[in-house]
């Protein structure tokens, strides 16, 4: 698919579904996957923006040989005025000469990414807190509006390129193909191409899973620090992300090893090349993983404030809590079931915890019609009453 084709469709995706995302009064960061709008969304938001897209192939020699032509290109801007940089993380020294215009001309900027890993690694830290960090998600139900469809969503994903495919089944296969080509082997950030393929499906069947570093490495035949290094290019690319562990410190040994979230059910099942109809075996891990994604994605959005995420678990094969959100000392712990029908064991994580003072809220979100509670304080929400009170858990 060409950029044009590309860019023509998530733009009508846009229209169709506009984001939740606000423009900040100050420069920012926007990451998020390629073909979630990042681009669409800021022409629309910005749009008397000097635009610089270093996709463009000349300008980005020439910008790569010469970082101070970026001088030339802004020097009429009066203050205020906003200037677009489209993949930042392909020239990171180009940090440099925004955090001088911010500085000097006081120039306001939208710079926006696919991968944290170059800007991390070579210059975020040089604006010094002059532009915030935002993250642009897969559509969410509030954007999707009507169309919002939970078993379309498990099964295929909500990235707007994917939704708004004729197939999106091939539209999947043809985004993770685009994924290797231009995140990884295009920004060099593996040495072991065959090792990082291998390693890819074996961490996609990891999803919502503890991480097993040692099987992870067994399993794709490579060492266990490149296994770790891998973890982190998922990370840096913005399709995966680790949710650590709580440690609530009760009488119980407690499991200290993070758990691995992708951040769309489709990539997960692109990457396992299952994209037939979502199986009994795999809806826990999906919808678990999607409503962890799902709060991420509405604070990112502004839309609901916490400070961490975290996942508790007994060590062996005790009980477990999917989500424990903390915001200052209080914390709401949620447990989140793919289930029509309520179950009494639904409640046993949360019961677990019951003894942390912190806990203000208990609750069981599951795929059932009715409200209820389980033990007087443990509230079972159905999946659409969950999502209506988001902006008020806390």
């Amino acid at each position: 698919m060409t950029r044009r084709r590309f860019s023509g469709r998530i733009a009508d995706m846009i229209t169709q579904y506009p984001r939740l995302l606000r423009v900040p009064s100050s420069s920012f960061f926007l990451l998020g996957v390629r073909g979630v709008g990042k681009s669409t969304w800021v022409k629309g938001a910005l749009p008397e923006a000097l635009r610089i897209d270093l996709l463009d192939e000349a300008l980005y020699q020439e910008l790569l040989a010469n970082p101070a032509l970026f001088r030339a290109l802004i020097q009429d801007r009066r203050p205020r005025d906003w200037v677009v940089i489209d993949e930042v993380q392909r020239i990171p020294s180009l940090l440099n000469e925004v955090h001088r215009a911010i500085e000097e001309l006081k120039v306001r900027f939208a710079l926006l990414g696919s991968s944290a890993r170059k800007l991390r690694r070579a210059g975020v830290n040089l604006l010094g807190g002059r532009a915030v960090r935002l993250q642009m998600n897969p559509l969410m139900p509030e954007e999707l509006g009507k169309d919002f469809n939970l078993e379309k969503v498990l099964q295929l994903g909500t990235i707007p390129l994917v939704w708004s495919a004729r197939n999106p089944a091939k539209q999947l296969e043809a985004y993770m193909q685009m994924y290797l080509k231009e995140e990884i082997q295009a920004e060099a950030l593996v040495r072991n191409l065959p090792g990082f393929l291998r390693f890819l499906p074996i961490a996609a069947l990891f999803h919502a899973q503890v991480l097993n570093i040692d099987g992870l490495a067994r399993d794709a035949g490579v060492a266990r620090t490149t296994v770790q290094g891998y973890i982190e290019i998922l990370e840096d690319t913005l399709l995966a992300f680790r949710l650590p562990a709580f440690e609530g410190r009760l009488r119980v040994k407690e499991k200290r090893h993070p758990k691995l979230y992708w951040i769309d059910p489709g990539l997960v099942r692109a990457t396992k090349k299952q994209l037939g109809k979502v199986s009994i075996e795999e809806c826990g891990a999906l919808f678990e993983g999607w409503v962890i994604t799902l709060l991420r994605a509405e604070r990112d959005a502004g839309r609901l404030e916490f400070d961490e995420m975290f996942y508790w678990a007994s060590g062996g094969t005790g009980p477990e809590v999917d989500i424990i959100l903390q915001r200052g000392s209080e914390l709401i712990a949620i447990e989140v079931k793919a289930s029509e029908r309520l179950r009494d064991n639904f409640a046993d994580g949360l019961r677990a915890i019951a003894e942390l003072p912190e806990v203000k809220r208990r609750i069981v979100v599951y795929l059932g019609p009715r409200s209820a509670r389980i033990d007087t304080t443990i509230e079972v929400l159905p999946l659409a009453q969950f999502l209506k009170g988001l902006n008020k858990l806390f």
